[in-house]
């Protein structure tokens, strides 16, 4: 035979938490790789659970580390063609989702993630809880640091909030695009500032000829 046959491409599990009421996929590291008593929590972009998600969370886990991948709408990702093509109107979807009665911002976002962060810590025994955000899940993970969270990644982040990131308790590595009209120089020049006068560990790594969403969505054609 000249090549394998098919693979599964997703090795987690589809879980709910909070009694059932909200989605996530759940990745778990080998027996001889996991690292006893540490996690990953991981807020999406716009898309959600998605196959590039899941496929980074199985990555993580192959590293030791159990990951939660967190729907953290509802069951109201963005479609990823439609996001790709540019066909969605973001903020209507944000103030409202897709039926206009299932918004996507702090009142509701919130819950989830101090959700997720209490299961991770109180049914999985997590003792050294690391989280990361991709784009909208970057402005959770900043927002909700201090709510049980040890070390942070965000990649393109959105949103940001300055105060919330002056407050931040804990050491955190950014990946940046060269091209990103959402977190362009002048931001990553504020993040730099902010970090530095917060005095925690921090890394900032610009990645060149990448455009926002390089972390989860490359350009296979370049």
């Amino acid at each position: 035979m000249t090549s394998y046959p098919p693979a599964q491409c997703c090795t987690g599990k589809a879980i709910r938490i909070t009694g059932g009421k909200h989605e996530a996929y759940l990745a778990t590291p080998p027996l001889d790789k996991a690292k006893k008593s540490s996690a990953i929590l991981f807020l999406p972009d716009i898309m959600g659970i998605w196959q590039n998600s899941r496929l980074l969370a199985d990555e993580f886990a192959s590293n030791g580390y159990l990951t939660l991948l967190l729907d953290t709408f509802n069951g109201d990702p963005l479609p990823v063609k439609a996001v790709a093509n540019d066909e969605v109107d973001i903020f209507k979807w944000l103030t409202g989702g897709s039926t206009g009665d299932n918004p996507h911002n702090e009142p509701t976002v919130d819950p989830i993630v101090l959700n997720a962060i209490k299961a991770l810590r109180e049914e999985y025994g997590v003792k050294k809880l690391g989280a990361v955000g991709y784009c909208f899940g970057a402005k959770y993970l900043v927002r909700h640091w201090n709510d049980d969270i040890d070390a942070g990644y965000l990649a393109h982040p959105s949103f940001m909030d300055a105060g919330e990131l002056a407050a931040i308790k804990g050491p955190v590595s950014i990946a940046a695009a060269e091209t990103d009209h959402i977190f362009p120089a002048e931001k990553r020049h504020e993040t730099e500032d902010i970090l530095i006068k917060n005095g925690k560990q921090y890394q900032l790594t610009l990645y060149s000829k990448v455009a926002h969403a390089f972390a989860t969505r490359c350009d296979l054609s370049k």
